[in-house]
């Protein structure tokens, strides 16, 4: 499939790593323009922003942002089409999460979760669809998940604010419907990223089970492939939203998780 987005500027939200930095790569190998954005280390966010550009030849800058701030978020997105001209196209992909009952979930974990999660892109879309109204062009894509269908134990927040983000997407894609503009979702199940490998020890606690049990009997339990999903097949996902060719798909909430929402 070629989707060349040469003249297109995409946003990417929580891209210094796992399926943000997939998707900013596969667009960029299309020929986009390409703001990055997360936290790490410094060098190591250097060297992705550098590598994009050497690798694919296209510009790339990195912002800082800090999505649980609303002010932040719509500062970034004003601050990339100052630098490059335009948002295009917008990943609403930031996202963290933590497991807890509901009884024992900090409260400040809760609002930080959906502030990022969710909240983030709200803030974000908002200040990137006039200009994409006035190109009569545009695309958001929000990384939802599986848990935007369907619940698992000890997940309130993250399951919470995903299924709030279907509900804004879809919102979003009726009132853009008109103008060249789409909006989607990608439910991705459990893919091999540095969010899923970090929950694995809090998982381990909370059910009293082993690495290899919370890997097989958990994450996989629920994905009839028992294989993860990867951040390539995430990503060629995305650039297919984002092509013409995907213009009538819009307000769709696409899983992508091995099987694991048929049941």
């Amino acid at each position: 499939m070629s989707a060349s987005f040469k003249g297109k500027v995409a946003l990417v939200t929580g891209s210094t790593s796992g399926i943000g930095l997939a998707i900013a790569r596969a667009y960029a190998a299309e020929g986009a323009v390409i703001c990055i954005n997360g936290f790490g280390d410094a060098a190591a966010i250097e060297k992705e922003r550098s590598g994009i550009e050497k690798d694919f030849g296209v510009k790339a800058i990195y912002s800082g942002a800090d999505m649980s701030k609303g002010d932040q978020t719509q500062a970034m997105v004003t601050d990339a089409i100052k630098q490059l001209g335009a948002v295009d196209i917008l990943v609403n992909n930031a996202g963290i999460q933590f497991v807890s009952p509901v009884e024992e979930l900090p409260p400040e974990k809760w609002e930080q979760i959906l502030a990022i999660n969710l909240s983030s892109a709200f803030y974000a879309s908002r200040a990137a669809i006039p200009g994409m109204k006035a190109k009569k062009w545009g695309r958001i894509i929000n990384t939802a998940s599986a848990h935007a269908l369907i619940a698992s134990p000890f997940k309130s927040a993250y399951v919470a604010a995903k299924h709030g983000i279907a509900g804004f997407t879809k919102t979003v894609a009726l009132e853009t419907a008109t103008f060249g503009i789409t909006a989607n979702a990608i439910c991705p199940g459990y893919v091999w990223t540095p969010l899923v490998e970090k929950q694995i020890p809090d998982t381990m606690a909370a059910r009293g089970l082993t690495r290899e049990q919370v890997i097989n009997d958990v994450l996989l339990h629920a994905q009839p492939t028992k294989q993860f999903v990867t951040v390539d097949e995430v990503a060629a996902l995305a650039v297919y939203l984002a092509s013409d060719m995907a213009r009538s798909i819009t307000g769709a909430i696409i899983s992508i998780d091995g099987g694991w929402t048929a049941a």
